[in-house]
């Protein structure tokens, strides 16, 4: 630290002395040292004045300096319209395409804007308002004028618009009406695999961007896949096939309404790999413009529910395949073997019935080609409750079904809590557990897959699943030997179709009521089949809820009226699509004798 300046004193005592010494004037030391003071003072006033000037100079020339290259930005730039920015982070738009198992678009983004206003930039806002109302007929103009005539800077107006509107709502030449950009979810086919995709709609907005963010389906099991910035805009590619999903869904819908159903649903799966390559559930929607949640009566009322996923129904005889493989895998009969169906079996105030005389006996066979719900109910006691439900237990029939959807938790099967023999028994013959088409599916997967269990999925697959053996090899395929009976002899005979081989079983359930016991003129009626049956590749199933066939004098509401025709005609349009080549038989040839010349 430096030592402080000492001042000279004006009048210093030594200089006074030697002045009187010599007789001159004292005060003239005085005047003289007051006048190099005052230009000391003077010189350190104007060095600090000059320092001064040259810093404001300086500052001064770096603000223009400043603004004269911000000027040079904006007029290189492209122009714009002007966007207001919010506080937060910044909102991610991007979201990555969903395909098709051969890369076919199911969703997409697509450049949009969003239109909003500032009321107080505004300068006709009451014919703002009415404008906007003609452009946009849902908006109301009362509302539109309070509020741009009210207190409110910010106005949303609407969160996406198009292309036409957009230059509409410009011609207005209100400065108030802004526009900002935005990426939109776009389904290039409609309703076509709406269930499947979900939908998806914006989570945080900004008048620059939007979120888009899943809302069902695919869409939301899959968001954080879809939205990761490290997967560079990767699309996701599923398992279904566009034509083929197009095809069942049209196939379907007609039979829904040949057969007077409310709501069907179908599963086409692939037996080896589990991929599932249509789904359907009838009626759908378009996920360009979903539709809101119900808030009254029965879930399955709306289109927005899923039946083939959601909807767990009883489904009948379908599940007799399942006793029957079963037994035969445990060594407890053959197809061949006869077992004794007098009936009905009382148990306590209940009874299980035939829907017809079948006689004393039949064979196992017999029972499935039939139909026999006391033939079932037999062989489910030879099998033993333990067996039995361990047995469904492995083919999945008692939890949601694995499938990439964020819907599959809620499709829980319902099942007893107290398997009792009389439980084992209807449970063999499809009643007393309510599951999704899509269980079925799978279960029927694995008896085609020679017994291993198959596991079905959105997902495009290398290859075969490798499941455990839940089913011995040899009595899976005495199981699909029994399938092809039903539909050769028994109650599927409307799926012999010409070129294709199928496999299958019927089902029909009466539908319970809300409070307690069934209809009788209610059904869900079911066809699941499985092709070619010689050496099944796929498995199909068909639902109909309250489908019932009308062309005869009495009503038929079983599945072999109902269910098994319209998946005769979607095996009909699928089969060529995936590939399966006709079978054809080889023509008679035309008799030739060879007689001698």
């Amino acid at each position: 630290m430096s030592a402080p300046s000492l001042r000279i004193p004006l009048r210093p005592l030594a200089r006074i002395l030697d002045a009187r010494q010599r007789g001159e004037n004292p005060d003239a030391i005085e005047k003289e040292n007051l006048r190099l003071r005052h230009e000391e003072m003077r010189d350190r006033a104007r060095i600090r004045a000059e320092g001064r000037i040259v810093l404001l100079g300086a500052m001064f020339a770096l603000a223009f300096a400043t603004i004269g290259l911000k000027m040079w930005v904006v007029a290189e730039s492209e122009p714009a319209e002007p966007r207001t920015s919010i506080a937060g982070s910044s909102i991610v738009a991007q979201r990555g395409d969903i395909l098709d198992r051969h890369g076919r678009v199911l969703a997409t983004n697509l450049d949009t804007f969003a239109l909003y206003a500032h009321p107080h930039q505004m300068v006709e806002p009451e014919r703002a308002a009415q404008e906007l109302a003609s452009i946009f007929p849902d908006l109301d103009q009362d509302r539109l004028t309070r509020d741009f005539t009210g207190k409110r800077r910010f106005v949303w107006i609407r969160r996406k618009i198009s292309p036409e509107q957009r230059q509409a709502v410009h011609d207005i030449g209100e400065p108030g009406l802004l526009f900002g950009p935005r990426e939109m979810r776009l389904y290039p086919n409609g309703a076509l695999a709406a269930h499947i995709l979900g939908g998806a709609s914006y989570g945080e907005e900004g008048v620059h961007a939007a979120e888009i963010k899943g809302t069902a389906g695919v869409e939301r099991e899959f968001n954080d896949f879809l939205t990761d910035p490290a997967n560079g805009g990767k699309p996701l590619q599923l398992s279904i096939d566009l034509t083929v999903q197009a095809a069942a869904e049209q196939m379907l819908y007609g039979g829904m309404r040949l057969m007077n159903a409310k709501g069907a649903a179908s599963v086409l799966m692939d037996a080896k790999t589990g991929e599932i390559i249509s789904m359907v559930s009838l009626p759908d929607f378009d996920p360009n413009d979903r539709p809101g949640l119900p808030t009254e009566g029965h879930p399955d009322d709306s289109p927005l529910f899923n039946r083939a996923v959601q909807g767990v129904y009883e489904l009948g005889s379908t599940f007799k395949i399942f006793a029957a493989a079963q037994a035969i895998d445990l060594g407890l009969v053959k197809p061949e073997t006869i077992v004794d169906i007098k009936g009905p079996i009382r148990w306590g105030r209940h009874s299980i019935r035939d829907f017809h005389n079948y006689g004393k006996e039949l064979s196992v066979a017999d029972i499935i080609i039939k139909s026999s719900n006391i033939g079932s109910a037999r062989l489910a006691e030879m099998i033993g409750n333990d067996l039995q439900k361990q047995f469904l237990g492995q083919l999945g029939l008692f939890e949601p079904t694995p499938v990439e959807m964020v819907e599959a938790p809620s499709g829980q099967p319902l099942v007893q809590k107290n398997w009792t023999d009389l439980t084992a028994m209807t449970v063999s013959y499809g009643h007393g557990i309510s599951v999704s088409p899509l269980h079925l599916a799978a279960a029927y997967a694995t008896i085609a897959n020679d017994g291993k269990r198959v596991r079905p999925t959105l997902l495009v697959q290398d290859g075969p699943q490798d499941g455990p053996q839940v089913l011995s090899y040899s009595a899976a395929l005495q199981a699909q030997d029994l399938l092809r009976l039903v539909v050769s002899e028994g109650t599927a005979s409307f799926a012999r179709i010409d070129h294709y081989s199928v496999g299958g079983k019927t089902g029909t359930a009466d539908k319970p009521k809300p409070t307690g016991g069934y209809y009788k003129d209610k059904t869900i009626s079911t066809f699941a089949s499985m092709f070619p049956a010689h050496d099944p590749q796929y498995v199909l199933i068909v639902t109909l809820d309250e489908g019932v066939e009308t062309s005869g004098s009495d009503p038929r509401r079983t599945a072999g009226w109902t269910a098994v025709p319209v998946a005769a005609e979607m095996i009909t349009r699928i089969a060529p699509l995936l590939g399966l080549r006709p079978e054809i038989a080889p023509a008679t040839l035309a008799d030739i004798t060879l007689t001698s010349q």
